[in-house]
């Protein structure tokens, strides 16, 4: 069957589908303000760090019967005081910032894992957050996608120039009176949002790769941020799109595909703009 007719047929493949293109805007945007402020270490610390909230509520779930938690509640939360305390750790601890996140992380971790060794049953839901399973995604997910996003782009929209201000200069900033710490703070949720978006589309364990590789393509080809963003979100809805392709005719998993064709995208990117480089420092070194 074609991959286009069985979107049409297929209810799960069309809701990947559309999750995937959902992460994407956030993916553009979000990962542009965080190549730009070159953030990405303390983003795979909140990634990473989420574990713990989710295993928190399965365990909640399945051991204490409390119903209405879930492990996306858990990563929600985990991931929004996780970016708080490492930007607090940032604001004041810089000389020791990289060796207190590396040991977040580690506890974040390892919080998660215990919880989940004393949460009875296998925990099929626990390894599609880890490798990521985009054909596990439910309407209620959708739904909690959809929201999450527009709650992300109305931030954007009101406070893009002062994003942009603390990204690139934040002497000057305060100089102008902005509120850097408060708005540094509030862009560390935002990736901690953003972050949860992509774990359900890959995982855990790749979602570094959607948050920073579309828009380090677009870096390639520009230095404006608004179009660094443009740029990215077409790549990663391409991303999405060419993945999910892929996996529908090789039957692999959607999620680690869709990080596949990212990683390998990357590399071409970075080869083409050394060739290309070469050959036109060549050619004006000939006229």
């Amino acid at each position: 069957m074609n991959f286009f007719d069985a979107i049409q047929t297929n209810p799960l493949l069309l809701a990947a589908l559309i999750a995937g293109l959902a992460a994407s805007f956030v993916s553009g945007i979000i990962g542009s303000y965080v190549v730009v402020k070159r953030i990405v270490f303390i983003s795979g610390s909140i990634s990473h760090a989420v574990l713990s909230g989710i295993g928190f509520c399965l365990w909640l779930e399945r051991a204490k019967g409390v119903e209405w938690v879930s492990p996306l509640m858990g990563a929600l939360v985990a991931a929004i005081l996780s970016a708080l305390l490492i930007g607090w750790i940032h604001l004041h601890y810089r000389q020791r910032e990289d060796t207190v996140i590396a040991a977040l992380w580690s506890i974040g971790m390892a919080v998660g894992i215990l919880f989940i060794s004393q949460t009875p049953g296998f925990n099929v839901e626990l390894t599609n957050f880890l490798i990521g399973n985009i054909l596990w995604v439910t309407p209620t997910d959708l739904n909690i996608l959809f929201g999450l996003d527009i709650v992300i782009l109305i931030s954007i929209l009101c406070l893009h120039k002062r994003f942009l201000a603390i990204c690139f200069d934040e002497e000057q900033a305060q100089l102008q009176g902005l509120p850097v710490n408060a708005l540094y703070l509030l862009l560390l949720v935002l990736t901690a949002v953003s972050i949860v978006l992509l774990i359900q589309v890959v995982g855990i364990i790749l979602v570094m790769t959607m948050l920073t590789i579309p828009a380090a393509i677009a870096n390639l080809f520009t230095t404006r941020l608004s179009q660094m963003m443009f740029i990215s979100i077409l790549i990663s809805c391409c991303f999405c799109l060419f993945g999910m392709q892929t996996a529908f005719y090789l039957d692999w998993p959607g999620g680690a595909t869709i990080a596949l064709v990212a990683g390998i995208a990357y590399v071409i990117a970075l080869l083409g703009r050394f060739w290309i480089k070469k050959i036109f420092s060549s050619f004006k070194l000939k006229t």
